[in-house]
This record gives C-alpha cells, structure tokens and sequence, in this order.
C-alpha cells in the first residue's frame, strides 16, 4: 500500500461536525480528531469506526465513516469509569514507593457515584492525608496528558507476573483464559489487565476524588447525568451493609473473583454452591418475615430495579410470613395511576407513566388508611387499555393476622405513605448487588446482571429479542435513576437478590440471544461486550436449582407464577 494513498473519512462529532475529510491512509482517530481542532477535545474518548467501536490510536486505511464518542456517553461513561481506575493505581504506586507484592489496592463494589476500594497492607494506614496525597498524584498525571498504552502480552506470563504482584483473581481470571495472548494496558511504568477500553490519555480524566470511608476508602467519579462533583460525597449506609455482608459471605465461601468460582466448578462444587446460596437467601428472607412481625407491620412496600427477582421474593416473603400465621395480600401500586387525561406528560409530550405524578397517591393514602382503620374499601383495578380506574365491587379489609404487599417502583418514595403512620409500614428494597468481582480492579456490574436476566426472561416470557431488550435498556434505566435509586435507603430492610453462581447459569441461556444480535443494529455493540464478558465464566449444571429460586423468575421452570 502506497504511503500517500488518501482516504476519504467522514466524521461526526456530536451535534458540532458532521462533513467528510481527506487524511492520508494510516490516520489515526485521534489525530482525525485533533485535525478538526475542537473545543473541549479531551471530552471525546473513544470513537465507532463503520459502527465498530475503537480505541483514539486505532489507524484507518480506508474510505470509512467515525462517529467520536464522548465521555459524558453511556460508552464513554464506562471508559471514564475503568481508566479511573488505572489513574489511581499508578498514583497509588508512586506514592506508596513499595516494592510490587507487598501491597493491594483492591476495588470492591460501586457505591453511588464512586467505587469503594481497599488497600490491602499491614504497615500502611489509611487515612485522609494519604489519600490527599494521591490525589494530588493522580491530577499530576492529568496535567501531564499522559498515553495510555496497550501492549500484547503472552497469557501465561501475565499469569505468573500477578501472582509476583499477589494479584490471585487476576491470575485466577486468566488460567481459564483461551487466548495465548491477552491485551495489557500501561501508564508509564505501571501495568494492568482491565475488561474493556480505556481513554487515549490521562488528560481525559479530570474529575475525580478520594475520601476516607469505613476500612477503606471511595475513589469518587463524577455524576452520570452532569459529569460534575458539585456536591460533597455522601456514601449510601445501608447499601454499604448489604454489599459489605455479601463480601463476606463470599470470602467463607472463598469465592470473590471469577476465577475462583470457574476454580469450584471445575472441582464439582457448583451444585453444593447452589444449595449453600439457596439456604442463605432462605434464611434472609425468613429474617426480614421474622422482623416484620415482630413489629407489627401491617403494610409492606417493596421496590426495586428492574429484574431484581420483585416477583419471586414478594411470593417467598409471604410463605415465610404464613410459617407465622400471618395471611399476606398483595397490591399492584399501578392499580392506583391517575386517568390517563390526568397523567403528566414529558419534554416529548408523551405520557409520563414512570413520574411519582402519575400516581394516585391521595387515592392511595387513603385506601391504605381506611384498611389501616378496620374499614373494608374498595380496591380499584387500572384498565390500561382505556386509561381508567375500574371499580367492580372488589372490596378490602384487614383481619388480625391480615398483611398488605404492595408493589412498585414509587413505593419508597416518602409521597407515597406520607399519610400513614410510620410504624405501620415495612420499607424494602430489593435489588442484584452483585458481590463477585471479576478481579482485585475490574467489577462486574450490576446493571450487567440485571440486563442479563432480563434478556432470557424476556425471550421466553414475551417472546422478545435480545436486540429489542437491549434497546430499551437505557429508558429502562433513566426511570430506576430518577424514581427508585434515590429513595433506597429509606428502606427498612435490604434484600440482595443477586446469586453467586447464576452468571454461571444464565450464560448458557443468554448467549445464543445474543449471538443472534445483528451485526448492522445499534445494538451489536453491547451484544458483543456482554458475551465477551460472559466467556469469563464456565457454564454451571442448572439442575439443581430449586423450583422456588430467585433464579427460575428469569431461567424458567420455577413455581411461582411471574
């Protein structure tokens, strides 16, 4: 190939840029970019070349179309989120001046806007000075703009190098690896394995903050919706307990990272596994009915995100609430919507079903204080197809030994019972918190999670394709983020509905929908990434699995009806 062969490229930069170019063939991405001399270019982090999503230091050889991706993007987003990551360890590691092995900063789970971390050594305490320390470390790295690189490495050398590094997760990850070469990032001298791209250079990422918390510490990224740290870091408590007592249960179990869960599998321990998670998740769910009688709860509230297992643990909940001759009846909170000419619309001007202002909540307040009372009430039911409340005759009351479920996505939110006695109410949330890591410096995501189970229950309960889950997702998810995340530790009890095998047991479920993704859809991208991430793990015997698991919501064959 001719070194002055031209190439035609045309470029899309957000909203700003959308004309074609002439470059020499061998361009770069991020020299297209630097050629158009935007305005805040360190915003744009990586970049779809002909809807293939690449790294800024990927070449072009022919005509082709690059569409920039910026870090305020749900893609870039992740990019900003695992190359933090890097930024810190590297400043870490100059400050701490210790030799390689003798330490281990390890990042545990998400925690609002940020990731709890760990440091793991005896002679260093960690405190705010330090902390303020590499912080001041990391922005040098970021005004120097720094690259960050990416070499080739032989499989089993990068094996051997972290277990040097006391890095067994990583070691763990890569021994069932099937590539003889694995991707390797690095910023000056310090090294890492990470799941998925990262940003060109260290001048990307200039928002960020470390502060002190419990045992460890919390690596703070800015705010999804406006990238920015405006408000000072407030850790939610009650998540922290949840997710702090699944690690621990992992670490009896000896299992935090995958490659000790493909470890078990491979000894014939993933059917002990699954009976172990099931007692535990029983004995929870006994410990929360256990609670709610106690104190004479009468109305029980359950929220969550979506496909954190709602359906399955509102119908456990109220088996072990029976084992207490306690008589549960459920509600469905969309049976309280406004009519549809009363329903809020959005900037679109469509209807706004997922807003709190779509509610009832006068109607609602006021059915729940009448059963509260004694009196028998009516219970609407909502025909969605016409958009009205139908009264026909269903009436409500409460006996002794009676116990109302309601569920929904508002039914945390402080509105919703702000009518009813504070006593006679039991708040939960429920949600995937997943407490397995794929290794000491890359999470697994519980949104991942959540997708995943959604895909299969979907395809077999709706009939619905990978693609069309996919693309909803986002929606999906801006609803959770603005109606359900907020209000999560005004629960009374948390219940974490994630299994520590099912990753292993949905892979085989997920990946033929995934697979058959189509290349040219918008979703191929995300299709791609979840069964890379899924080839992590090697596939577990769902047999055993029991009928009322959490897992059979999504898998299927359980024996509630969902």
């Amino acid at each position: 190939m001719a070194k002055d062969k031209q190439i035609n490229v045309e470029v899309i930069i957000s909203d700003k840029i959308n004309e074609t170019k002439t470059f020499a063939s061998g361009v770069t991405l991020k020299q297209i970019l630097d050629s158009f001399q935007v305005e805040n270019s360190k915003d744009y982090v990586a970049a779809f070349l002909n809807d293939t999503l690449k790294e800024m230091n990927w070449k072009v050889f022919k005509d082709s179309k690059v569409e920039f991706i910026s870090k305020t993007s749900v893609i870039g987003f992740d990019l900003y989120k695992r190359s933090i990551i890097l930024l810190m360890l590297k400043a870490a590691k100059d400050i701490l001046c210790k030799p390689e092995g003798s330490y281990r900063i390890e990042v545990m789970y998400s925690l609002a806007n940020g990731f709890f971390c760990r440091l793991v050594d005896d002679e260093t305490v960690v405190n705010q000075e330090l902390l303020d320390k590499i912080k001041n470390r990391m922005r040098e790295l970021v005004e120097k703009d720094i690259p960050i690189g990416k070499r080739i490495a032989y499989t089993p050398d990068m094996r051997k190098r972290f277990l040097e590094r006391d890095l067994p997760g990583k070691a763990a990850l890569l021994k069932y690896r099937r590539a003889s070469r694995t991707n390797v990032y690095y910023l000056d001298d310090y090294e890492d394995y990470y799941y998925g791209y990262m940003v060109p250079s260290t001048g990307c990422l200039d928002k960020f903050d470390l502060v002190t918390y419990d045992d460890g510490f919390v690596l703070v990224i800015p705010e999804k919706k406006t990238f920015s740290l405006d408000k000072p870091y407030e850790a939610p408590n009650k998540l922290y307990n949840v997710l702090r007592q699944s690690e621990d249960w992992g670490n009896k179990m000896n299992i935090n990272c995958v490659g000790q869960l493909n470890d078990l599998v491979v000894a014939g321990g993933g059917n002990h596994l699954i009976l172990m998670q099931e007692a535990l998740m029983e004995k929870q769910i006994a410990n929360i009915a256990e609670t709610i009688v106690k104190n004479d709860r009468k109305i029980i509230l359950i929220a969550g995100p979506s496909s954190s297992g709602k359906t399955t643990f509102s119908n456990r909940l109220s088996v072990q609430l029976g084992t207490f001759g306690m008589t549960p009846y459920p509600i469905a909170m969309d049976n309280f919507f406004k009519e549809r000419e009363d329903t809020p619309k959005d900037a679109d001007g469509k209807y706004d079903f997922e807003c709190i202002e779509a509610m009832d909540l006068k109607l609602f307040n006021d059915t729940m204080s009448g059963l509260l009372e004694g009196k028998e009430m009516p219970m609407p039911t909502f025909d969605f197809t016409i958009g009205k409340k139908i009264f026909d005759g269903k009436t409500m009351k409460l006996n002794k030994g009676d116990v109302l479920v309601v569920e929904g996505i508002h039914a945390l939110n402080p509105l919703s019972t702000e009518s009813l006695p504070k006593e006679s109410s039991f708040k939960i949330y429920i949600s995937a918190l997943t407490q397995l890591n794929i290794d000491e410096h890359n999470r697994i995501s519980t949104t991942d999670t959540r997708l995943l189970r959604r895909i299969v229950r979907d395809a077999r309960t709706r009939g619905n394709s990978a693609t069309k889950t996919i693309s909803m997702w986002q929606s999906v998810r801006r609803g959770e983020e603005k109606n359900i995340f907020p209000f999560q530790e005004e629960a009374d009890a948390m219940f974490n509905s994630a299994m520590i095998y099912e990753l292993s047991a949905i892979k085989q479920y997920a990946e033929p929908l995934l697979f058959g993704v189509p290349e040219d859809s918008d979703e191929y991208y995300e299709a791609k990434r979840l069964l890379k991430f899924l080839d992590y793990f090697l596939g577990i015997d769902v047999k055993l699995i029991p009928q009322n698991s959490l897992m059979r919501e999504f898998i299927g064959g359980g024996c509630f009806k969902v």
